[in-house]
């Protein structure tokens, strides 16, 4: 049993043989698969053999190794990990973090990850790519509304994606460097359209075949082809949580609380758990202001008492709860192949 730490130069590892006690410490270099699978046919043979290892960049192809040699794979949360060290005495090291995890994994504290199937790791990988796409486009977006506000000519700015708005631009008196920035960053952003218009037809068309995902779709109003790929790809397997105030958690949409050890004030979001989980439910929770969505009253009532932003949370931890519920019940179907 041992830990593995993973950095994209090496892979330090610290293992136990639990027959005769020796403790085995060292680097795997260069960290990559093929160096990794070699290193790993040393414990061919071995009925029993475990290693934990942080879920950080870097942890799929390490479990997928270990996997492949028939070695149990441990993913830690990062953050639980830092906390079960304790106050640091001495400064944190690579060789000091690997023995961390051996000796979590040797008293059965690890705080487990899970592990999800390829399937859902290259759909976290599609939609991730997507909303990276987005934000890259909105940025050369801001770059022209900020280029024209300067200019004093911010009413030209609206509407900047579409035929009507190119030509208001192409007309508008702007010096000659704004003009080349203007331009560059329009190119930019059809460039990047065309890019998410390829991606999002991959999801969606994921969206339409994966069970959990037509579930979710169909169950939920708001939720839509994209919005259902990444709740499933980033809930998973909901049975591994007690309840569904544990999916809140896990989405980061959870209220922080006073503590007197703590140095974050109350009343804040969690935002624990991959952004882009927050990112679908609050897509989804926009739509509750429809009069159409049968948690419009319930939304207009938030919305009167606390205002539009705390009321779209709230739909949010919502949405979060009767997502879990729906893809609970699916059981073993949650995990489906696409059709």
């Amino acid at each position: 049993m041992g830990g593995i730490d993973i950095h994209r130069a090496q892979l330090t590892f610290d293992y136990v043989d639990l027959d005769s006690g020796e403790v085995v410490r060292g680097r795997i270099a260069p960290a990559n698969r093929e160096r990794l699978r070699h290193w790993l046919q040393r414990f061919a043979g071995r009925d029993q053999v475990a290693f934990a290892l942080e879920g950080c960049t870097g942890w799929r192809y390490v479990a997928e190794e270990l996997a492949r040699a028939g070695i149990t794979a441990h993913v830690a949360e990062p953050a639980e990990t830092a906390a079960r060290r304790g106050p640091k005495r001495r400064a944190k090291t690579d060789r000091s973090d690997a023995q961390l995890l051996r000796e979590l994994l040797l008293e059965g504290r690890i705080p487990e990850s899970w592990i999800p199937p390829t399937p859902v790791l290259e759909a976290r990988a599609l939609v991730r790519l997507y909303k990276d796409l987005l934000d890259e486009r909105t940025g050369w977006l801001q770059r022209v509304h900020a280029s024209l506000f300067h200019l004093g000519a911010p009413d030209l700015d609206v509407g900047a994606m579409s035929a009507a708005g190119r030509e208001r631009l192409a007309v508008a008196e702007l010096s000659p460097a704004t003009r080349t920035a203007v331009d560059v960053a329009l190119r930019q952003v059809d460039r990047l359209t065309t890019d998410m218009t390829r991606v999002r037809e991959q999801i969606s068309a994921l969206g339409r075949r994966q069970p959990a995902c037509r579930a979710l779709q169909a169950a939920h109003y708001g939720v839509g082809p994209l919005t259902a790929v990444v709740i499933w790809a980033e809930m998973g397997d909901t049975r591994r949580f007690h309840s569904s105030d544990d999916a809140v958690r896990h989405a980061g949409l959870d209220v922080t609380v006073y503590s007197s050890d703590g140095r974050r004030s109350a009343g804040h979001l969690a935002r624990q758990g991959h952004p882009m989980l927050r990112w679908a439910l609050y897509e989804a929770a926009v739509y509750a202001g429809r009069p159409s969505s049968p948690d419009h009253t319930y939304f207009q009532q938030v919305k009167a008492r606390l205002g539009g932003q705390l009321a779209l949370l709230s739909m949010a931890r919502k949405l979060a709860r009767r997502c879990h519920h729906t893809l609970r019940n699916l059981d073993d179907q949650v995990l489906a192949p696409a059709a």
